[in-house]
């Protein structure tokens, strides 16, 4: 019966979910439902640490708040029988206009961590970003990704010989571009973490690249899993560098042979000084309200950002997509691909690579419907014309 089905993701992800059960899908399908079920999946301290945000939490809020000041404009009558959503960003070639964003320390949501994300995007042929705080190294993740496209994000450590080991060797596993977090040149006040007393690096979850790095290695006195405290103090020592400027990025840029993209961006300013410096795209992005408490959300400044940029660079953006309508508002306020984050956190958390390829197929499906609803047949094609004025 397969075979039969529409070509398009989302009737084929409709036609599936009434043929294959009967009863309601063990992957909740609402965001609302999904985050619930897992905080009853998560440990409390697991939970918060994924879910919250800076301070009081107000840009997280404010991110969700802001996707539903745009709304849709559909058009009928336009033969949307076939759709593509198939574009290329920063020189990848993707399936869709989403990857999976970043996400570190994936060993406390789930024991297969970043594998089962990195199964569940190659099942799917979608593209994922793999975090420099992994509890896979990016070597193990790479390879787990196969076909799939596959980035790596780096923090920028204070020692400098180790932030270019991760390029290099992020370089040398095959990943396609290098994302460079700006927005995190020191961890937040994140009250729901301090509450709890927790920090999972503590635990040695989120470290195995340093812990596997010979360049860190020389900077502990004696073995990473002999000294483990020795070890776990050195990387807090060298997690970030707050002395960074735009003379070091431009320098990142000249050095690295992967196509460079800043995360964290919001001013058009400093957009346009990413450019200058050389970067191959941008993330607008406030890191889904953990750094900032009270920030503007991410969503407001995405349409400045692309003016800034014009078609010099490609836009990505995170921050509050929970839903294919907000990948439609934000492809439409000038981004050329988005980043699911939260999400698919969840769907690892209930069940794994299962989990995970359950949120994204009917993340993807309903894209997919919605980008043919308001009368489009092709991602590219998609502009503020899809907005009311």
């Amino acid at each position: 019966m397969t075979d039969e089905l529409p070509s398009q993701p989302g009737p084929r992800r409709q036609a599936q979910l009434f043929s294959e059960t009967a009863d309601t899908p063990d992957i909740p399908m609402s965001f609302d439902d999904l985050e619930a079920a897992a905080l009853e999946a998560l440990s409390d301290e697991a939970y918060d640490y994924v879910a919250g945000g800076a301070g009081g939490e107000d840009t997280v809020d404010r991110n969700r708040e802001a996707f539903r000041q745009y709304r849709l404009l559909p058009r009928m009558l336009r033969d949307v029988s076939e759709r593509d959503l198939s574009t290329t960003v920063c020189g990848t070639e993707l399936n869709h206009p989403v990857m999976l964003a970043p996400v570190g320390v994936q060993s406390i949501i789930h024991e297969d961590g970043e594998r089962a994300s990195a199964r569940a995007a190659r099942e799917l042929g979608l593209g994922m970003i793999s975090s420099s705080a992994a509890s896979t190294t990016m070597e193990g993740i790479r390879e787990e990704l196969g076909d799939a496209p596959g980035w790596f994000q780096l923090y920028w450590s204070a020692d400098h010989d180790l932030a270019k080991s991760f390029v290099d060797r992020a370089t040398e596993a095959g990943y396609e571009a290098l994302v460079v977090t700006l927005d995190t040149p020191m961890l937040a006040w994140r009250e729901r973490d301090m509450q709890r007393g927790y920090l999972p690096f503590l635990d040695r979850d989120g470290v195995a690249n340093y812990f596997s790095d010979p360049t860190f290695q020389s900077r502990v006195d004696g073995d990473v899993e002999e000294n483990p405290v020795a070890a776990v103090n050195e990387f807090l020592e060298v997690f970030s560098d707050p002395s960074l400027t735009w003379d070091d990025f431009a320098w990142l840029c000249e050095y690295s042979d992967l196509p460079v993209v800043p995360k964290g961006i919001l001013h058009p300013a400093d957009a346009e000084r990413a450019v200058e410096a050389g970067a191959a795209g941008v993330v607008v992005s406030n890191h889904g309200g953990r750094q900032v408490d009270g920030a503007v959300a991410a969503i407001e400044q995405l349409s400045a950002v692309s003016d800034a940029v014009g078609d010099e660079v490609d836009v990505l953006f995170d921050s509050g997509i929970r839903r294919g309508a907000d990948a439609l508002k934000a492809l439409a306020l000038g981004a050329d691909a988005v980043l699911l984050g939260r999400p698919f956190v969840y769907g690892l958390a209930l069940d794994g690579a299962d989990g995970v390829r359950t949120v994204c197929e009917n993340f993807l499906a309903d894209l997919d419907l919605g980008l043919g609803l308001v009368g489009h047949d092709d991602v590219a094609d998609v502009d503020e014309s899809v907005l009311a004025d």
